[in-house]
């Protein structure tokens, strides 16, 4: 394959596909925890890029390695997503709810271990984009992955941001959206995998 524009804008096209679900994650830790700091702002955008990145790649390495493996796999990729968007959001839902009204500054917010699980929910169904770049060479697959990355990145910056700006302004009751988000985010992979 040839590098040119239109890999690039293809490239760029699939991270913003992808990163829908992570952006509305990203809205709802940022709603969560609107005194998330810059550093980790960015290391929960880190985190997304990251996984956004690793499960195309992982996917195209099924391709061409695995592939009998992971079609048996792929009936259980929305209810992976479900449970574990359920399992998070509805965390936040119950800390929303039975909130005291903490300042923001001594609320822990989404720790690194939920990141990673929000991470792998979010991006779980971009194994099967490994399918749709199967023809790449690993160069130009790992460039890919490398677009899509920062595509993610930028937009989870901006969906943390956002939901930091609506956190501020709903106070307390900004948990229960969060939660609430990540739940019909849940829902919406699992219930589309079927349409």
């Amino acid at each position: 394959m040839i590098l040119d524009i239109s890999f690039f804008i293809n490239s760029i096209l699939l991270g913003v596909g992808l990163a829908m679900d992570a952006f509305s994650v990203s809205l709802a830790n940022g709603l969560n925890e609107p005194c998330m700091r810059a550093r980790k702002m960015c290391g929960v955008a880190g985190v997304f890029a990251a996984f956004q990145a690793a499960m195309p790649l992982a996917g195209w390495f099924c391709v061409h390695t695995l592939v009998q493996y992971f079609q048996a796999f792929e009936p259980f990729i929305p209810w992976v997503a479900l449970i574990l968007l359920c399992w998070i959001g509805g965390k936040m839902l119950w800390e929303g709810l039975h909130s005291d009204g903490t300042p923001c500054e001594e609320k822990p917010g989404v720790g690194l271990s939920a990141q990673l699980v929000q991470g792998v929910a979010t991006s779980i169904d971009a194994l099967s984009v490994g399918f749709t770049i199967a023809e790449y060479g690993a160069g130009e697959a790992v460039l890919a992955a490398a677009l899509i990355a920062a595509v993610t990145f930028v937009i989870c910056m901006g969906g943390l941001i956002i939901g930091k700006k609506a956190g501020t302004k709903l106070a307390g009751k900004a948990g229960i959206l969060g939660g609430v988000i990540l739940i019909a985010i849940g829902l919406e992979i699992f219930i589309s995998s079927f349409l």
